[in-house]
């Protein structure tokens, strides 16, 4: 049993997860799958009975989900060899989570404000080339802690899009962008400070394992001017299908007058 427990809240010497295979597709099809659902059911789900257990069960595994990797770090210094300074929480994703929790729990706009536009342009990046995860496959608890905390935040997202009718503004784009700009040179501060190793927000260099950001140079200004012009573009991206919604009704609702409305 022990081996057991030391392999499973372990991690390979090889590399036990590769991007684009099954183990990746699998999780997030499920996450797609409840998403669907929210949105199919939101109305009645808005009404059911147990709806602030349901929230809060969802807000609790949040934070459960994100607290266990640490767990995981400290029940085994030995093997995992854990070093606080290289988990500091300076995270998009981490935040993410801390943020969608208390989201949930209080129905709090600002929280959905923030959350909804980091986790559309940053903790994306994450579910399309999961580096952190490449040592810990489908066997490992890491899988399905990083699946799990990273997965939640996007069903959490749309339980208050489709459940509680919240959507983002350009007001709210806006303070989660400047949010968004503070985290970056917190950050910038701390990889600086903390020297070799110290990779936050992946601003410094290279992940050591496969990733989307691979593409990016090494050189520092080139790298963060791009991460920069992705990041904002990323965010018109998560507003455009508001938009769209928002000029499609503008027109509906023009055409809908008689002449003399028009007029007025």
């Amino acid at each position: 049993m022990k081996e057991f427990l030391i392999y499973f809240f372990g991690k390979g010497e090889t590399e036990e997860f590769s991007n684009f295979t099954f183990a990746h597709a699998a999780p997030i099809l499920v996450a797609v799958a409840i998403i669907l659902l929210l949105a199919k059911f939101g109305e009645k789900i808005r009404g059911f009975k147990f709806e602030k257990s349901l929230r809060y069960i969802i807000a609790f595994s949040l934070i459960i989900s994100e607290m266990a990797y640490y767990w995981r770090l400290i029940a085994l210094p030995e093997m995992l060899k854990p070093n606080p300074i290289d988990h500091l929480p300076i995270t998009v994703c981490g935040w993410g989570a801390v943020f969608c929790s208390y989201m949930l729990i209080g129905k709090s706009q600002t929280l959905f404000d923030f959350s909804y536009f980091w986790s559309f342009s940053g903790t994306i990046f994450a579910l399309l080339t999961p580096t952190v995860i490449t040592y810990t496959g489908p066997t490992r608890f890491r899988y399905y802690q990083f699946w799990t905390e990273h997965l939640l935040i996007y069903i959490a997202l749309f339980y208050m899009i489709f459940v509680y009718k919240m959507r983002p503004t350009v007001k709210s784009a806006i303070k989660s962008y400047i949010g968004f700009v503070i985290m970056a040179i917190v950050a910038y501060f701390t990889n600086s400070i903390l020297g070799p190793g110290a990779n936050y927000l992946f601003m410094a260099k290279p992940e050591d394992t496969p990733s989307i950001l691979d593409i990016l140079p090494s050189n520092f200004a080139i790298r963060i001017i791009i991460m920069a012009s992705a990041i904002t573009f990323l965010y018109f991206v998560a507003y455009l299908p508001w938009l769209v919604k928002d000029i499609a009704l503008k027109k509906k609702s023009q055409t809908s007058k008689t002449p003399e409305e028009a007029l007025a």
